[in-house]
This record gives structure tokens, sequence and C-alpha cells, in this order.
């Protein structure tokens, strides 16, 4: 299993620190939640962050663009120096070739859908991509409760990858801690997004092995 600490939960005014803390403490990617205040309502990050970030952590570095138009944040994401880039099913009317440009640039693609949007919509996109990532809340806001429904989302998604021979990454991403992680992990995910539960924790290495631990 990998963890990527979100670092929408991080402390801003110290986020070269919360960084390094998670990195320490085993992280194996940062999750960079990018919004734009139109796809959904919050406003985030900017591809300057992660041009700050890339030169004081050595993990790979995910951007998710919750964003009304992936295709125009896209490139500039990748200059700032993403490993990995996630775009919305839901965000553009053009997916596969938002996805094909986002691999031209050498960086990993990957797409996500929300809770209520149905795995039939990725059947064309599958080949492509490097990763899934399956919302386990509603986009927008860290905090909110795990969505127990979409554990069955993910074993669909599990038994599709194998059932066509494909290797991209599952991911979840929502209210991950170490009573909800297991399900999860036992559908067939990879990669679990965990937000305040990392960076609100007393001990962020003990968070970390928590989750790690709660899936042997």
């Amino acid at each position: 299993m990998k963890i990527a600490p979100s670092i929408l939960s991080a402390d801003f005014a110290h986020l070269a620190r919360d960084v390094e803390k998670v990195e320490q403490a085993g992280a194996d990617l940062l999750h960079v939640d990018v919004m734009d205040g139109h796809f959904v309502a919050n406003l985030t990050f900017g591809p300057l962050v992660v041009q700050a970030l890339r030169p004081v952590t050595n993990l790979p570095l995910e951007v998710h663009l919750m964003v009304s138009d992936p295709a125009a944040w896209a490139p500039a994401f990748a200059e700032a120096g993403a490993d990995t880039i996630l775009v919305h099913e839901e965000a553009t009317d053009h997916l596969y070739g938002v996805l094909q440009h986002i691999a031209a640039t050498g960086v990993r693609a990957g797409v996500v859908v929300n809770p209520g949007t149905p795995l039939s919509s990725l059947e064309e996109v599958l080949p492509l991509v490097d990763q899934v990532l399956v919302m386990t809340v509603n986009p927008g806001f860290g905090g909110q409760k795990f969505l127990t429904a979409m554990v069955d989302k993910v074993a669909r998604l599990h038994q599709l990858r194998q059932d066509r021979g494909l290797h991209f990454d599952i991911e979840v991403d929502g209210g991950i801690n170490a009573k909800t992680v297991k399900a999860a992990a036992d559908a067939g995910t990879d990669i679990f997004v965990a937000g305040s539960y990392v960076f609100s924790a007393s001990d962020v290495g003990a968070a970390i092995s928590s989750l790690r631990e709660a899936v042997q």
C-alpha cells in the first residue's frame, strides 16, 4: 500500500515543515488538491505551490485537479514538477484527449470519479491511464466521513482491471483513517489519500503507521 497525505490538511503557514514531517514519517507521495472555486466551491493551490514544493521533497507529487477546464490547467502543473496529474471525468467533454495531452508531457495521467459517477463512463479511457481515483467523499472539502458504498465501486474497478489485463493503480480519497482503510484495501485499493487523519495527528508517524497496521 502507498499512503499519500493531502496537503490540504497541512498548516499552510508551515507547509515545507509539514511536508518534511510526513516524508520522514514514511509517506509514499504527496497529494495536492487543486480547486478553482467553480468545479467545487473551495479555492486552494496553483502551480506555484507545486513549484515551491518540488525542491523541498523527494516524494512524488500528485496533483488532483478539481477544476472546470483541466486541459487549461494541466500543462502548468506538469511544468511546475507534478509527477501525476489527475482529472475528473465530470470536468471535461474531452477526457480522452486531455489524458493524452497529460501523458505526452511525460507525467503520469490519472482519472477521478465522483461518488455518483458510474464506472461505465471510464470504459474507453482505462487503457490510457496510470491511475484511477475513486472519491470516497463528495469533492471540495476535507474532513468528511467515508462513504462506505464506494467500497463496492472499488471492488468492481479492481475486477475490471483484472478482467481487462490493465495495470493502473487504484486510489481512494476521502475519510481515510485506521477504521476505514482496511475495507478499501480489501476491495483492491493501492493508494490511500489521508488528509486530516495524518496532518491533525499529534504524532504523524504513528498515524501513518496505524494505517499500515490496520490492513495487515
